[in-house]
């Protein structure tokens, strides 16, 4: 705890690139320093400029490059089982839709996942959540969806409340029971979204387990007017929404999403210029995730031209899941997005940074500013734009997480 004449650390010797909204180039400078006290960012700028205060700790980093921690704003972590097979029946020209029909799909995993116990999902889940801290990440978002009943999302739901508790790192939660129609409603989706309205949100909201809903509104999966009933009921209870939206196809999901207001539309592979204009219009963020677009041998790009022309906040997320994005690196993910989307480097930055923020509906971070949380990522590269260069690299010298360094496994 610092006093009024004292920081807690002071990071010297720094380059520096905040990220921030007002800045161009990343916002970049050289001969930097960064101080922290209780938590957040007290002084940041040229180490000239610094006012004379003492520091519990001062501490060099010897010309390494500083960024705000790295944000995962759509992963899927919580799961059991292995879908290695699906992914090689893939390769062999099968598609994802008729692997789906076979009873393989998001339902192999569901059947995995309600089979184990709420301390084999821990288990699993935290290796993949070290995995994603050792590439530079403070905060993830969790999603349940592979339970698709009352009690296995719940229980999903309680492993990432679990693993925020414990980890070190800041989680949030979405529920995600509207991931595809479970088997016991294999003829009733409306009666299955009914289910999720009249037991399971109500239960979620009071408890406070999840943030935000999301939902897969894809012909695989549900309809538009179904997942407006869930979002109608969802933001009755004052939860946020978000939306797999036009992956597959254009199902007017970038126009649903708009129309609630959601934090985020993920993926819109196949959104629409009508879709676009509307996310414009309602301040929704567009998440694009090159991991699933990689593992699914898509071809149809993200309309990326369009959400820069409209003026859509870019984020970029891994989407790390066991059928379609088995990816734990978010380096890699700005990578993918580079080369796969044609997204700039400073693009993936800030959709890894300061619009991952905006897209979980977080104001304290995403940027190096006075105010914000100390979430930061120290890294050995010669510039920022070198995270989305380098293929398969993991530069991370080092992360803090809200001022205290954080130790990876």
């Amino acid at each position: 705890m610092s006093t009024m004449n004292e920081w807690d650390l002071l990071l010297t010797n720094a380059r520096i690139a905040t990220m921030a909204a007002d800045a161009a180039d990343y916002g970049a400078f050289e001969d930097g320093a960064v101080a922290i006290a209780d938590g957040v960012i007290d002084w940041i700028g040229r180490t000239a400029d610094m006012p004379n205060r003492r520091a519990a700790e001062h501490r060099s980093v010897e010309g390494l490059w500083i960024t705000p921690a790295l944000i995962d704003c759509h992963t899927h972590i919580v799961f059991a089982g292995d879908r290695a097979g699906e992914y090689e029946q893939r390769l062999a020209g099968k598609s994802y839709e008729a692997i789906a029909a076979e009873g393989g799909g998001i339902l192999s995993t569901v059947r995995a996942t309600r089979a184990a116990d709420i301390d084999e999902l821990y288990d699993s889940a935290l290796s993949r959540l070290w995995e994603l801290a050792r590439s530079g990440v403070a905060t993830v978002e969790i999603k349940s969806g592979y339970g698709l009943d009352v009690a296995s999302e719940l229980k999903m739901l309680a492993v990432a409340g679990n693993l925020a508790e414990s980890s070190g790192l800041s989680i949030l939660t979405t529920l995600l029971a509207a991931h595809t129609v479970p088997p016991e409603f294999e003829d009733d989706a409306e009666g299955y979204i009914d289910l999720i309205c009249d037991e399971l949100l109500p239960d979620v909201a009071a408890r406070q387990l999840a943030q935000a809903v999301d939902a897969y509104c894809e012909s695989i999966a549900f309809s538009a007017p179904q997942v407006a009933k869930l979002f109608r009921r969802a933001r009755e209870l004052g939860l946020a929404v978000k939306l797999h939206a036009d992956q597959l196809s254009d199902g007017s999901g970038a126009e649903l999403a708009a129309h609630f207001g959601a934090l985020s539309a993920d993926h819109l592979e196949y959104a629409s210029e009508a879709g676009i204009r509307a996310l414009a219009e309602a301040g929704s963020v567009a998440v694009l995730l090159p991991g699933a677009y990689l593992t699914l041998n898509e071809t149809q790009q993200p309309p990326v031209a369009a959400l820069r022309e409209h003026g859509v906040p870019i984020a970029v997320a891994t989407d790390c899941n066991p059928g379609t994005s088995p990816l734990l690196s978010m380096p890699a993910a700005m990578s993918l997005a580079s080369r796969l989307f044609g997204l700039t480097p400073e693009e993936c930055l800030v959709g890894t940074t300061r619009n991952a923020a905006r897209a979980l509906g977080l104001n304290d971070r995403g940027t190096l500013e006075v105010g914000k949380r100390a979430d930061i990522a120290i890294w050995r590269v010669n510039h920022p734009r070198d995270l989305s260069y380098w293929v398969g690299s993991n530069p991370l010298d080092s992360l803090i997480v809200g001022g205290l360094d954080f130790a990876t496994r």
